[in-house]
C-alpha cells in the first residue's frame, strides 16, 4: 500500500475529536478540492507492507487509529485486509472519506467520517451514500460561507442519513456568518470546528 506518513497527534475532526489518535495517511486522491491543506498526499507515498505499517502503529502505543488521506478507498484491496488485522489488534478505527466510494466494505471494521464536499470546493461527493451510513458514522460539511452551509441544509434534507452530521467551517472562513446561519436555520447539524488547526497541530 503507498502511504504518505504515520503520525500521533490529537484528532481535529471526526467522532473522536480531541482524542489522542495515530493517523495513517494513504497516498492519492481522486479530487482537488480548492482548500485541501494535505495536497501533498496527492502523488507522494511511500510503499509499505502491512507488517510495517503494524509496526509503526503499534510504536506509538495509542488504541485509536485514523485512517486518512488522500483518499484511503483507492486502495480498498490493500486496506480491508490492514482494518481486519488493527481490528483484530484491539484497536478502534475511524475513516475518513470524500463521499465518492462505497464504504459498505470498510464498515464492519471501522467508523466512517464521510466528508460531503460542497461548492467552495469546486468538487462533488455522491450524496446517495448518505443512505449508507450508521448511527456510529459522521457526515461533515466543510463550508465557507452561507452557501456551502445552504447547501449542506439542502443536501441533508434531500438524503436523509443516520449518521450525526456537522458543519465545520473552512479555517479562516467568517465563524460568525456560519453560527448565524445556523441559529437562523436550525439544520439537523452541529457545529464542529478544525481542533487541529486551533490547536496548531499536524
Amino acid at each position: 500500500m503507498r502511504i504518505t506518513e504515520i503520525f500521533a497527534s490529537i484528532s481535529g475532526e471526526g467522532t473522536r475529536q480531541g482524542a489522542p489518535a495515530v493517523f495513517i495517511r494513504f497516498a492519492g486522491c481522486n479530487l482537488r478540492c480548492a482548500w485541501c491543506d494535505t495536497g501533498y498526499s496527492f502523488e507522494n507515498g511511500t510503499t509499505m507492507d502491512m507488517d510495517a505499517v503494524l509496526a509503526e502503529v503499534a510504536r506509538h502505543g495509542i488504541p485509536f487509529v485514523v485512517i486518512t488521506g488522500g483518499e484511503p478507498l483507492l486502495q480498498e484491496e490493500e486496506l480491508v485486509p490492514l482494518l481486519k488485522a488493527l481490528k483484530g489488534a484491539g484497536y478502534d478505527i475511524e475513516i475518513e472519506t470524500n463521499g465518492t466510494r462505497a464504504v459498505g466494505a470498510v464498515q464492519a471494521y471501522a467508523t466512517v467520517c464521510m466528508d460531503m464536499k460542497c461548492p467552495s470546493s469546486g468538487m462533488s461527493s455522491d450524496p446517495a451514500l448518505l443512505a449508507t451510513l450508521r448511527p456510529s458514522d459522521m457526515v461533515k460539511f466543510v463550508v465557507a460561507d452561507r452557501c456551502d452551509c445552504a447547501f449542506a441544509e439542502a443536501t441533508l434534507a434531500s438524503h436523509p442519513t443516520a449518521a450525526e452530521a456537522v458543519i465545520s467551517p473552512v479555517w479562516g472562513a467568517d465563524y460568525g456568518e456560519i453560527v448565524a446561519f445556523l441559529m437562523e436555520r436550525r439544520p439537523p447539524a452541529r457545529l464542529q470546528v478544525q481542533l487541529h488547526k486551533i490547536l496548531g497541530v499536524q
